[in-house]
C-alpha cells in the first residue's frame, strides 16, 4: 500500500455533510494492518489493564498485544513493570502462564533465568563465552504509566508525553475516582471483524435507538451539541441514559462521590488507537479493542465499582446482572459489525454517505487516514 494511494480517501476527507464512509480495503488488507501496527500501535500509549490485576510483589500477567508478547510484573520493591516477554537467547516466552506469582522467570527451553526487573541472572554454559556480559543484559523494558489505577504502556522508545496524551481523560473522567474503585468484572470477547469496526461502533450513537431498542436504546438521548472533538481523532460525548441493567436501575447505588448527580448521567470518551471510557452514575467503564489480525479483534471490557460495594452480601448476584446485560448488548452489536465485515470484500460494496449524527466517526476516520496513509510524521 503506497503513500500515493492516499488519494483514495478524498471522499472520506470532505466535510461531514459531503463525506462518505471509508473504502472496504482498510478493513481487511494485510498491508494496511501492518501499517496500523507500525504507525499507531507501536507509537501510542495503550491501555493494558488495572493495577489491581498485579497487586503484590511477584504477581505477573502476560499479554499478546498486536502480536507482541508482554508481561506486566510487580517486582520485589513493589514497582510495576512492563517487559517484552521474550528470552534473549531464542525468543521463547519466559512467562508461560496467563498470570501468577513468581520469584523469577526461567526460560522453559534452555533455562536462562531473569529476576522480576527483567535482568538476566543465569545462563548455563555462557559465563566463559568471550564478550558475553550477563550482568548487563535484560529483557527489553516497555515504558509504563498509571492513571487512577489504570495501566498504560508504550512500545516506542521515545513516546509522546503521557500527561498530554491523558489530558482529555483527566479533564472529563477524573471525577469517577477510579483509583477508589475495583473491578466488578472483566470481559474478553472475540469478534470476527476488523478492530476499527468495533471501535467505530462504540462511538456511533446513530445506531443505538435502532439496534439496541430492546436492551437500552430507548433510554439514550443525545445530539451533536453534546459532542466535543479532540486531537488525534478523539472525542467526548455527553448524553442522558440510565445504568446498564435490564431495568435501568443502579443496582449497587450511586457512586458515593456522585450522590448529587442525576441518575441519567452519561459520558463517553474515545482515544486513539482504540480506548473508550464510559461514565455512569454507578460505575466507570473502560473498554479497549485489540486487533488479532486484519479481520479479527478482541474487546476487553472493565466494570469498575466503588470499593465499598464489595462488602455487600449480594454483590456477586448484582454483578452478574451487570455482566449478563453487557453480554446481551455486545451480542446485538456482533450481528451488525460482523455483517459489515463480510460486506467489505464484496464487489457490490460502495461506501455510503455519512449521516450528520456520525460526527465522531467522521472525525476519527479523518485522523486515522492521515496517520496511516499520510506522511510518516502525520499526527
Amino acid at each position: 500500500m503506497a503513500d500515493t494511494d492516499f488519494g483514495n480517501f478524498d471522499a472520506v476527507l470532505k466535510d461531514l455533510e459531503a463525506s462518505r464512509h471509508a473504502p472496504g480495503f482498510i478493513y481487511y488488507d494485510p498491508q494496511v494492518f501492518k501499517r496500523e501496527k507500525e504507525r499507531i500501535f507501536m507509537k501510542d500509549w495503550l491501555y493494558v489493564g488495572r493495577e489491581e490485576e498485579v497487586p503484590n510483589p511477584g504477581d505477573f500477567m502476560t499479554l499478546r498485544l498486536v502480536g507482541e508478547p508482554v508481561v506486566l510484573v510487580r517486582d520485589r520493591d513493589g514497582t510495576l513493570r512492563a517487559l517484552i516477554n521474550m528470552c534473549l537467547h531464542r525468543g521463547v516466552e519466559v512467562a508461560e502462564e496467563a498470570c501468577g506469582n513468581a520469584r523469577a522467570f526461567r526460560c522453559p527451553y534452555h533455562g536462562w533465568t531473569y529476576d522480576l526487573s527483567g535482568r538476566l541472572t543465569g545462563a548455563q554454559s555462557m559465563k566463559e563465552l568471550p564478550g558475553f556480559a550477563m550482568s548487563s543484559q535484560s529483557m527489553r523494558p516497555i515504558r509504563l504509566e498509571t492513571w487512577h489505577g489504570n495501566v498504560f504502556i508504550c512500545f516506542d522508545a521515545d513516546p509522546p508525553p503521557f500527561r498530554e496524551f491523558i489530558r482529555d481523560l483527566e479533564e472529563n473522567f477524573s471525577f469517577l475516582r477510579m483509583d477508589k474503585c475495583r473491578m466488578g468484572f472483566k470481559l474478553k470477547i472475540e469478534f470476527e471483524c476488523n478492530w476499527k469496526f468495533a471501535f467505530e461502533n462504540l462511538m456511533d450513537f446513530y445506531h443505538v435507538p435502532v439496534l439496541h431498542v430492546k436492551s437500552f436504546g430507548s433510554r439514550v438521548r443525545w445530539g451533536n451539541d453534546g459532542v466535543q472533538l479532540n486531537k488525534l481523532g478523539g472525542s467526548i460525548i455527553n448524553y442522558t441514559t440510565s445504568p446498564s441493567t435490564p431495568g435501568g436501575l443502579p443496582l449497587l447505588g450511586k457512586m458515593p462521590w456522585l450522590e448529587d448527580e442525576d441518575v441519567t448521567l452519561g459520558r463517553a470518551g474515545y482515544l486513539q488507537p482504540s480506548l473508550s471510557m464510559f461514565a455512569r452514575i454507578d460505575y466507570a467503564g473502560p473498554m479497549v479493542i485489540w486487533p488479532v489480525d486484519e479481520t479479527h479483534c478482541e474487546v476487553w471490557i472493565y466494570r469498575l465499582f466503588p470499593e465499598e460495594v464489595f462488602q455487600r452480601p449480594d454483590i456477586e448476584e448484582k454483578l452478574k446482572v451487570y455482566h449478563d446485560f453487557q453480554i446481551t448488548v455486545l451480542e446485538e452489536d456482533r450481528t451488525m459489525i460482523e455483517s459489515m465485515q463480510r460486506a467489505m470484500k464484496s464487489r457490490s460494496y460502495v461506501p455510503g454517505r455519512m449521516a450528520p449524527l456520525e460526527k465522531t466517526v467522521h472525525h476519527y476516520l479523518n485522523s486515522y487516514i492521515r496517520r496511516v496513509f499520510g506522511p510518516e510524521d502525520a499526527s
